[in-house]
């Protein structure tokens, strides 16, 4: 097995070409145009190797805005959380040891793929604290926060409670504010699917709060690409739930969301927005991953169908009631980008104005030519999505196709500074305007 999967790898690889374009014929905005579905035995593959930055290089930042690297050195970092005095929260994590939800040949292969674009590492099991106290847009404290975690993405303060979704469970901890260490051993509030030992093909559980902190929504991801695995691994699986944190309870909010990874209110209302991402395997240019409004007790789709009622032909048997309800989502983000973080902008100069989201597309393993490895912005006109996306942060790829570096959270501070944390290049990377130059605080924060 040893000599047989390289080989397999490389195979796969190369076969996979099949179903390459000469073109980049990715889809996005409000409503696209959907190909027809394309199936092959073997999948396209096309991995961007992991390579880092070196010294001196950085991504490339749109017009009207400026990249500086805000902490660096970090191991793996994934998901940011800003808190109320400033302080960055990062969690330096990767997948749990054991079953990926990828049986066979086909989970090895996998597992030998991801390790080259840079998802191999262990994780460190931590949440660590980032602290820019003198406002130079470089954070000078970086330390660990809160450690012993298992697998940990979402973070949500709700008072004087700090609420972490690890991959198999929300637990909290008390939280004093300035407090740059935390000792007391998490409380568990609600098992969440992902349970060790089983399998757990999407494991990163993203967090948000409602305004009043009264309920707690996470994102839970599939169990499988497309029911593969059967429906009985996949209940209440593929869908954001709603939290009671203090009854310890919880409903399914909205279903039929493969993958519901970045979470947000649009400003200053009450409406839910999700990055997710959709299937594989059905050709070069399905499925594009979205942007999309998530309503309570609204069902999207997955397994059974992709963008709306467009009928996946490999899910058997197939429930045409459920389809008929399957709701369309808001804005395609492009086929296999990975979209992964999610947060809201108020935009500035280098946007016209606009307020938006902030996406962070991780980036594609299953299509030629690549897609994603980018910070990008979809500008909100009355609530909604409105117009193309602009690209904010590129360069992630080098000239070879190496990875550099693949974005994942974003946040946004109080200042409108764009913090992107980036897990192959090890970095937390600040974007803001050109114009704005860091003023030095007269005292540190609390």
């Amino acid at each position: 097995m040893r000599i047989f999967l390289p080989a397999f790898v490389l195979l796969i690889s190369a076969c996979g070409g099949s179903q390459a374009v000469k073109r980049d014929s990715n889809i996005s905005g409000p409503d696209p145009a959907l190909p027809a579905p394309q199936r092959s035995l073997i999948p396209t593959v096309d991995i961007a190797p992991e390579k880092g930055w070196t010294a001196g290089t950085a991504p490339i930042p749109a017009a009207g805005l400026r990249v500086t690297p805000f902490a660096s050195g970090l191991q793996h970092p994934r998901w940011l959380y800003v808190l109320p005095n400033g302080d960055v929260l990062v969690a330096e994590t990767n997948g749990p040891v054991g079953k990926s939800g990828v049986k066979g040949l086909k989970g090895k292969v996998m597992g030998l793929l991801m390790k080259r674009a840079g998802a191999g590492v262990p994780s460190a099991e931590r949440i660590s604290l980032l602290r820019d106290a003198d406002g130079d847009g470089h954070a000078e404290l970086v330390q660990p926060f809160l450690v012993g975690l298992h697998s940990p993405s979402g973070m949500a303060l709700v008072g004087d409670t700090l609420y972490v979704a690890n991959a198999d469970a929300l637990v909290s901890v008390p939280y004093r504010r300035g407090q740059t260490r935390i000792s007391d051993q998490p409380r568990l509030v609600i098992a969440l699917p992902g349970k060790s030992g089983e399998l757990n093909h999407h494991w990163t559980k993203s967090l948000l709060a409602s305004h009043d902190g009264r309920r707690l929504y996470v994102g839970v991801g599939s169990n499988s690409n497309a029911g593969e695995n059967g429906m009985a691994v996949e209940t209440d699986r593929a869908a954001v739930w709603e939290v009671d944190p203090i009854a310890r309870t919880y409903r399914v909010f909205a279903s039929g969301l493969r993958n519901p990874v970045g979470l947000a209110w649009a400003p200053g209302t009450d409406h839910l927005w999700a990055v997710v991402n959709e299937r594989d395997e059905l050709g070069n240019d399905l499925v594009p991953d979205y942007l999309t409004e998530v309503h309570a007790g609204a069902f999207y789709g997955w397994p059974y169908s992709y963008y709306g009622q467009h009928l996946d032909p490999r899910v058997k048997p197939q429930q045409p009631a459920l389809v008929a309800r399957a709701i369309m989502p808001d804005y395609a983000l492009g086929n296999h980008v990975a979209s992964l973080g999610l947060a809201f902008s108020k935009g500035g100069s280098w946007s016209d104005g606009r307020g938006g989201a902030v996406i962070g597309l991780h980036g594609s393993w299953n299509r030629k030519p690549p897609a994603g490895y980018k910070v990008v912005f979809v500008p909100f006109v009355g609530g909604r999505p409105s117009g193309p996306m602009q690209d904010l942060l590129t360069g992630f790829l080098d000239a070879q196709g190496d990875a550099r570096g693949r974005p994942v959270g974003i946040a946004v501070q109080a200042d409108g500074g764009i913090l992107v944390g980036d897990d192959v290049g090890n970095t937390i990377w600040r974007l803001s305007a050109e114009s704005s130059v860091a003023r030095p605080q007269t005292k540190k924060r609390p």
